[in-house]
């Protein structure tokens, strides 16, 4: 599949969909509805979070991504492994084998993410020591938080850090750094990001978004195809170019101790992330600098394209970022022609207007008012009998069409 063709990144298997209303109850943008005994995604409220492919027993819910074949369209492939990657493997005890193992099952280079994630750290407290950053500052690395700002937090927008996350970061220094070094045209460059969610396949691959990466491919296809190389490894060429900063990536908090402010904020999980965002909202959590938030449990480690528990993947990451230095990469002393300024998002994050019942404002009003008539009547239980995770949100699809009232057992028709 061609780049920028992706829409979605969680997808239905019908056939696998016993109409439980699991996933449903666990959208945090109550993108989800079951009817007719089978779950349907409405994709303009749709984030990609992945928490629908986590929560579904039937493995229903399938993440989309890239094959690991489409490295071959290219003359000369490039990998970019997450940090969170290292945290797959069992008794690992130098990243470099995952790094070797890369170019082994067919990568020409390997340009680690979590230098990327340095790169955007030192930029962070530079802005901070600028001055005109919107406290606190809230991380736009976690896609699916971002989109959730966006979607439901629209008042919070401006506190988002206008920095291109890491992935895209080590994307711009990889075709540049590959450039130099084979004299290839661009086109017949490959750069690949190995991701552990479906969210950043998302951000990376929807229409209208113009980035570096040529493909995203899953965290765990790649698992398995290194599992055998790892093991013929002799030569152990040297290729770890990242530090403590850039690993600590992979595990909720890390970003936010790599900024070097005390008065700080780390969630992860989307009900815990959803819960600060309300007290943000409320005006309260004011006093603090920054605030990191990821929609996975234990942070990027906890992506459903994982392989390892995200406890035990943090474990391990701990183990393996011992030794290594606090930091390998800053933006003065990177071989770039980038400057900072092109590390910086070069639009301002828009509103998305998911829920907004009409483009016309009157008509708008008009519906909200029917739907405020509809949900006096209903029994606000939020059972999930209809098919909708709430009775607002119940209301909201009798109101535009995509629900008839009698679908409410408890409501008087």
């Amino acid at each position: 599949m061609k780049n920028k063709e992706i829409f979605h990144t969680v997808v239905l298997d019908e056939e696998k969909c016993k109409g439980c209303i699991n996933c449903m109850k666990k959208c945090p943008t109550e993108a989800i509805r079951v009817r007719n005994g089978k779950a349907t995604i409405l994709y303009d409220k749709c984030i990609g979070c992945g928490e629908c492919v986590r929560t579904c027993t039937y493995r229903a819910k399938l993440a989309v991504y890239d094959s690991f074949d489409t490295i071959n369209d290219y003359k000369y492939k490039v990998a970019l492994p997450a940090p969170s990657l290292y945290g797959q493997f069992n008794n690992l005890d130098n990243i470099d084998y995952i790094l070797n193992g890369l170019k082994r099952i067919g990568f020409d280079d390997v340009y680690e993410v979590a230098r990327g994630a340095e790169i955007v750290s030192d930029i962070t407290r530079r802005k901070f020591d600028d001055g005109n950053l919107k406290r606190p500052v809230i991380s736009s690395a976690c896609p699916a938080i971002k989109e959730l700002i966006l979607m439901r937090f629209h008042s919070l927008k401006d506190n988002l850090l206008d920095v291109k996350p890491p992935v895209e970061v080590a994307a711009m220094l990889a075709r540049e750094k590959a450039i130099k070094e084979t004299g290839l045209k661009s086109k017949d460059i490959g750069i690949f990001f190995i991701s552990p969610c479906p969210a950043k396949v998302y951000e990376l691959k929807k229409k209208g978004v113009k980035n570096e990466v040529d493909g995203v491919i899953s965290a765990g296809e790649v698992y398995f195809k290194l599992l055998s190389e790892l093991k013929k490894i002799d030569d152990l060429e040297s290729l770890l170019k990242s530090g403590i900063v850039g690993i600590g990536w992979a595990s909720s908090g890390g970003e936010a101790s790599g900024v070097l402010k005390e008065k700080r904020l780390s969630a992860d999980g989307i009900e815990n992330c959803m819960s600060v965002l309300k007290e943000l909202e409320n005006g309260h959590l004011t006093s603090l600098d920054f605030i990191e938030l990821n929609a996975c449990p234990g942070g990027c480690v906890g992506g459903v394209l994982n392989i390892e528990n995200p406890f035990v993947a943090k474990a391990k990451l701990h183990f393996l970022k011992k030794y290594r230095p606090v930091s390998m990469n800053t933006v003065s002393d990177t071989d770039t022609e980038f400057e900072i300024k092109d590390f910086y998002l070069q639009e301002k994050p828009q509103i998305i207007e998911s829920f907004k019942l009409d483009s016309d404002f009157s008509v708008a009003l008009e519906k909200v008012k029917k739907m405020e008539e509809l949900m006096s009547l209903l029994p606000m239980l939020d059972c999930g009998g209809c098919g909708a995770p709430s009775c607002r949100a119940f209301a909201e699809d009798v109101i535009m069409g995509r629900a008839s009232s009698s679908m409410c057992t408890r409501l008087d028709n």
